[in-house]
Formats: structure tokens, C-alpha cells, sequence
């Protein structure tokens, strides 16, 4: 599907079909095994002229899903852009790579060196000035009062968006982490390809994401730098994905305790079971407003998706961590029973 567009959302508020095919079309950069990649070229153009221009509309109040890709960021993305007041820019890593082209940790758009951490300190002027501009930009091309901007692995660059933004709101989402490993583990099998001897996958080109994962998050936690050496000769994506899970639910969880103002946790099994109340009580946190078409449409889109049973045995550097996680979010960790505690 373009821009995640069916029937029902056209069907619901054709509008929104516009600002998505915008989103989608002219801020959004073809990643790493997508088709159309010699598009970056020109996109990259656009956002180095969206930067240039004079702020057309104000930034404020960004907010952010953050946490693991393939624990229901795009449905949950997907469905706040049918707010009214709402713009949703789906991964908008080439926006993020033009503000710093330390960013792109996949290589989608070069091989140069990367970091997954930001600071406050990363956030200078000139690049705060380059994200409101692309922003504003963003805001005027499409009518959005308010900007939905999903990039889980912005989890490790809290204080960097803070610095850039101070009333940005950020959305946590967690899934069960069985279900998120097999979902990783599916999606490199059905997207890995081979490009001038290069594999592209999950974990970037030849696993440039990894590389930097266990070179810069892995030793930094006190619980998974212990097992480093082994956990760097990960081949499985089964172990891979479950080391990216640890360490965002960690990273989430010390979110969730430092910033309860800022950051809101939302579990994909609660969005999928009882998307009403969810969404609610997300609506009021991030101060958007209340929308009857919106949560009617939630109600039709969002719906239980496929569970997985435990029954993976994970290396031992890391099962028991994992597990540890997964208990501190209230998940089971048994193999009889896999819903919350």
C-alpha cells in the first residue's frame, strides 16, 4: 500500500489520504531494501530548500513514538494521522539525516560514521534551526496542527529532542517481546537481498546497525555489558532481535521513571484489545483534542494481531536478561502463558 492508504481510510476522511500521499511522497526517504531509492537524491534537495526557506509555521508540541521497530509503530502512527489536527511522517530518517548525518545507522543514505546516543549537547543551534524549518515546512505543505513523527530508535536521543524541542511529547510503545523477535526475524527473512555483495537486512548494510549496537549500547548497560564479547558474535536473528528488545525496553523503562510527564507508556496488546480507552487516555496526554471519527476508525482498524508461544531458546547471554525485561513490563515469562501478568 502507498502511504499506508486502504479504503477505509480513504473512506473515512478522503482528506487525510492527501496528507499522507504528501507525508509519504516528499519527506520520507526510500530506505535500505525499498524500491525507488534514486529518489534520495531529490528528496535530499528538498529538505536542504525546506531548511533554507524562512520558518513557515511553528514546531511545537512534536510528539514521538519511540521504542522497537515491529511492536505496532506503524498501526499506531498510521491511525493517529486520522486525527484531525494530526500530520504523521512514517520514519522520516532523511529529515533527521539532513538536521545530522551522524543519524543514519542503517546506511540508508551513507556509509559514513554514526551514533544510536544524542545529547542535549548534539543539539546545536543551527541544527534546531534546520528540524523547525523542515518542520514548519512540513506543517504548512500539509495542514497539520500537530506532527507525529515515529522514529523508535529516537529512544536513545531523549535529551537531544528535549534540547530541540522542550514540550515534545513521546509515546513508548512495548510489545511483548516473543512477538516482536519473531516479527523481526520474519521481516529480515522476507526483506534481506544481497546488493554488490553487500547484505541488506534489519540490521542495516552488512549489519551496520548491529555493529554500532553492540559498539555503543551493549557496553554502556550495566546488566548486557558483561556479556558483550559473546553477544557481538550474534549471527541469529532471533538473539539479535532480542538484544535490540532488552535494551529499548531498558532504555524505556528509565525514560518512564525520569520524564513521567514527558513520556507515556503504551503496550500494543492494550492499542490492539481496548483501542478506545488507550487512545483516550493518549489523546489527553499529548493534549490532543477529542475526535469521534478518529477513535471510530481506531475501533475498526485496530484489532488483536498474531501472538507467538515462547518456545525460542535464546543464547544463553542473553535469555535470562531478556526475560528479566520482559517481567519488569508485567509480560509472562513462561512458555504456558503468554499474556500479562
Amino acid at each position: 500500500m502507498i502511504a499506508e492508504l486502504d479504503s477505509l481510510y480513504i473512506k473515512t476522511r478522503p482528506h487525510k489520504a492527501y496528507t499522507r500521499l504528501i507525508s509519504h511522497l516528499f519527506f520520507q526517504g526510500r530506505f535500505l531494501t525499498s524500491n525507488h531509492r534514486w529518489l534520495n537524491s531529490f528528496l535530499r534537495a528538498e529538505m536542504t530548500l525546506a531548511a533554507a526557506l524562512p520558518q513557515l509555521k511553528s514546531a511545537r508540541k512534536p510528539i514521538f513514538i519511540i521504542g522497537m521497530g515491529r511492536s505496532g509503530s506503524t498501526i499506531l502512527g498510521k491511525t493517529l494521522s486520522m486525527h484531525r489536527e494530526v500530520g504523521f511522517l512514517n520514519e522520516p530518517k532523511l529529515i533527521w539525516f539532513t538536521v545530522d548525518s551522524r543519524d543514519d545507522i542503517n546506511g540508508n543514505f551513507s556509509q559514513g560514521l554514526a551514533q544510536f546516543r544524542f545529547t542535549a549537547d548534539d543539539a546545536l543551534p543551527e541544527r534546531k534551526r534546520t528540524i523547525e524549518r523542515i518542520y514548519g515546512f512540513y506543517r504548512a505543505a500539509t495542514g497539520a496542527t500537530r506532527i507525529v513523527d515515529k522514529y523508535p530508535e529516537m529512544i536513545f536521543r531523549i535529551p537531544y529532542l528535549q534540547e530541540l524541542f522542550p514540550d515534545a511529547r513521546f509515546i513508548f510503545l512495548i510489545r511483548n517481546g516473543w512477538d516482536s523477535i519473531y516479527s523481526v526475524a520474519a521481516w529480515s527473512k522476507r526483506n534481506s537481498r544481497r546488493v554488490d555483495d553487500v547484505v541488506e537486512d534489519w540490521w542495516g548494510a552488512d549489519r551496520r546497525k548491529w555493529k554500532f549496537m553492540t559498539d555503543q549500547l551493549v557496553p554502556a548497560d550495566p546488566l548486557l555489558s558483561a556479556h558483550q564479547a559473546e553477544i557481538a558474535q550474534f549471527t541469529r536473528q532471533e538473539d539479535m532481535a532480542a538484544v535490540e528488545w532488552t535494551i529499548s525496553a531498558r532504555e524505556g523503562l528509565k525514560w518512564l521513571s525520569k520524564l513521567p510527564e514527558a513520556v507515556h507508556l503504551v503496550r500494543y496488546e492494550d492499542l490492539a484489545e481496548k483501542p478506545v480507552e488507550t487512545l483516550k487516555s493518549l489523546l489527553d496526554f499529548c493534549e490532543l483534542s477529542d475526535d469521534a471519527v478518529f477513535l471510530n476508525y481506531a475501533q475498526q482498524t485496530l484489532v488483536p494481531g498474531r501472538t507467538h508461544d515462547a518456545r525460542i531458546e535464546l543464547s544463553p547471554a542473553i535469555q535470562p536478561l531478556f526475560l528479566q525485561a520482559m517481567a519488569e513490563f508485567g509480560y509472562s515469562t513462561s512458555a504456558e502463558s503468554r499474556s500479562k501478568k
